[in-house]
């Protein structure tokens, strides 16, 4: 119930506006820590920001993350996501919109928030706003109505700043022409590679000037430390295969365990999508429900949903026929994932509001729940008891022979007094371990931490313990040029290669400059040309790297040749614009509406950012470093 409600409750809100160009304020070094009120985590301008407050953002931001996490948050990410800072800087950032339109005379009064809170829909019944029932949820999530309300006015004050800000933002028709020739310019690129591979059979190796280049760069051929070892492993399988499971015991467990035996129900699904984001107008917003709700009927009737879906959705699975995949619930949004898991198969729904827009939902087909039984789980669920019973036994085994090593004083005196078989290997690399070492990470950082004549304590690896032993260390050194002869040349020749191969496309380019273009400088290299490209288009065959197509765009519509080669990765590209031109298509009225959407959008959070980069400027912000750490 947690979990709906604030996602259900707050979407509308929490998540809006504010959140879309949230940027966390972290305020420190400002004033000091003394003579502060304990109870508080800042102030802004005099006003508190309470512990309780900070305590109940912070444990939602938490529970939405385990959320996000499956239930479990890995260890440390909290701290290295710096979840407490980016809180406080939320409530700073809140307390600076309050603060705001409390001078701009902007208020929220007590009826606006009473209306918010009778049309969520997490606290109807049957369509219907029920007393009773909001207390009771909200009892559930230990708040109370006044704590609740006065966030959602917040919430509310918020969004009408951040829209009276936006108010004055403009984007005139040129601002769009502007945009649009930006994003519809189209070129054609003629291009040559020139990789270095191409060019080591050229390279010619000379003695004197491999020895000069070994010498600068001999650290690269530095031998890798060695360790030869003596040590002791204790598996979890010697002690597995000794323990014996009734019936009984494992039919107890899969009763516990049944839970991770059951496949949730999942649903098959499509969708059509009509975009809409909370800087829309109400205008937009009632012409995109209209929209929706005539392309509704035609799914009621029984209209192909997927062509449907290929001519008015909105969305990127718009190409797909609005098919999203097999899903169970919670992959999506609670209004989405509500309305998909009431449906039947073959059921359309009504329109589901998202943030994102309006949707029309289609059940192709419906998954059941199910469970595997005893039967098909009972051999793996004995393995799995086995080995976790057997670590205990394990353990003691590896505890007791590394206290017996300490009585006899050395690994090799246990192995005699207690005549146990002490397992050796030759001299290895960490890379190069062999084969009977066991096969795990932490082991071999283990022992290549010790120093030579070190045992190490008992460690715990995946498949059992083990004790280490360096018998020896062979220190990395130096080589001579004979010792590593073959690999010094191989790398010599790359990189010589390389500036070969950065040669020949200066070259190149100079020629192509002297014929005013590659075609002209063409003779005995292969030029490619490409069909014409956007701005957004990507690598591809027959297609030079993103970079090279950016750069093209960057030349001046009077230039067609690149001013200097580019190197990609460790290929030299020389090209030219071959071609340029405007979209053919055109532009239509949806469009520029689109373009001019986007660019008010973008203009409204650069606005909202800018107040509120001035709000802070001169804001006076203590914060209570102690809290945070």
């Amino acid at each position: 119930m947690l979990n709906v409600f604030r996602k259900k409750a707050q979407s509308t809100l929490i998540q809006g506006l504010v959140l879309m160009i949230a940027v966390v304020f972290v305020f420190w070094g400002v004033g000091s820590n003394m003579n502060k009120n304990r109870n508080s985590v800042a102030t802004v301008n005099g006003e508190e920001i309470s512990l309780k407050d900070f305590q109940r953002s912070y444990d939602r931001a938490v529970e939405n993350m385990r959320n996000q996490f499956g239930g479990q948050i890995p260890p440390g990410l909290l701290e290295k996501m710096g979840i407490k800072q980016q809180v406080l800087g939320q409530l700073v950032q809140t307390e600076l919109f309050r603060q705001g339109g409390k001078k701009m005379g902007i208020t929220v009064s007590d009826l606006a928030v009473q209306k918010v809170v009778e049309k969520t829909p997490v606290f109807q019944k049957d369509g219907h706003f029920d007393l009773a029932f909001y207390k009771r949820v909200l009892s559930q999530n230990r708040l109370t109505p006044k704590s609740y309300e006065n966030g959602l006015k917040a919430d509310l004050l918020t969004q009408r700043v951040t829209g009276a800000i936006g108010s004055f933002t403009v984007v005139p028709d040129a601002a769009v022409n502007s945009f649009q020739a930006y994003s519809d310019e189209e070129i054609k690129l003629a291009f040559v590679t020139f990789n270095p591979v191409d060019f080591e059979d050229k390279v010619s190796v000379q003695e004197e000037e491999l020895s000069a280049w070994f010498e600068k760069n001999k650290e690269k051929f530095r031998s890798d430390p060695q360790i030869r070892l003596k040590y002791l492993f204790f598996g979890f399988d010697e002690d597995a295969a000794g323990i014996t499971l009734s019936d009984e015991d494992l039919r107890k467990q899969y009763e516990a365990e049944k839970s991770t035996f059951t496949t949730p129900e999942k649903r098959h699904a499509r969708h059509i999508l009509f975009k809409v984001t909370e800087n829309d107008s109400e205008a937009v917003k009632a012409e995109k429900k209209k929209e929706a709700e005539k392309v509704l009927a035609l799914a009621k009737q029984g209209k192909d949903f997927a062509k449907l879906a290929q001519e008015y959705s909105e969305g990127p699975t718009r190409e797909s026929g609005g098919d999203l995949g097999i899903f169970s619930r919670g992959r999506m949004v609670p209004s989405f994932d509500d309305a998909v898991f009431t449906l039947k198969t073959g059921e359309v729904s009504d329109l589901v509001q998202t943030r994102f827009g309006y949707h029309i939902i289609k059940v192709e087909e419906i998954f059941p729940a199910s469970t595997r039984s005893f039967d098909v789980v009972k051999d793996n669920l004995a393995s799995s008891m086995k080995k976790q019973r057997a670590r205990g036994l394990t353990f003691t085994r590896g505890t007791t022979a590394y206290e017996g090593i300490m009585r006899a004083g050395s690994l090799e005196k246990y192995g005699q007094l207690n005549h146990e078989t002490i397992a050796e290997t030759d001299f290895f690399t960490r890379s190069t371990p062999p084969k009977d070492v066991p096969a795990d990470k932490k082991f071999l950082e283990k022992a290549f931490s010790l120093n030579q004549g070190e045992l190490s304590s008992l460690i715990e690896l995946p498949d059992g313990y083990a004790i280490i032993f360096v018998d020896e260390r062979k220190t990395p050194a130096l080589p001579t040029l004979a010792d590593v002869r073959e690999k010094a040349v191989a790398g010599f020749t790359k990189e010589k290669a390389v500036d070969l191969a950065r040669k020949a496309a200066d070259d190149f380019l100079a020629l192509s400059r002297e014929k005013k273009g590659i075609e002209g400088a063409a003779e005995g290299v292969k030029v490619t040309t490409t069909p014409f490209l956007k701005r957004s288009a990507s690598a591809g065959k027959d297609l030079p790297p993103a970079q090279v197509i950016q750069e093209g765009f960057t030349l001046p519509w009077k230039e067609k040749l690149a001013k200097k080669s580019l190197k990609v990765g460790k290929v030299f590209y020389v090209y030219e614009v071959a071609d340029r031109r405007l979209n053919s298509e055109g532009i239509d009225d949806a469009r520029k509406k689109q373009i001019r959407e986007r660019l008010l959008a973008s203009s409204r959070r650069v606005l909202i950012q800018s107040w509120l980069t001035g709000m802070q400027e001169k804001a006076k912000i203590w914060t209570n470093d102690s809290f945070l750490k």
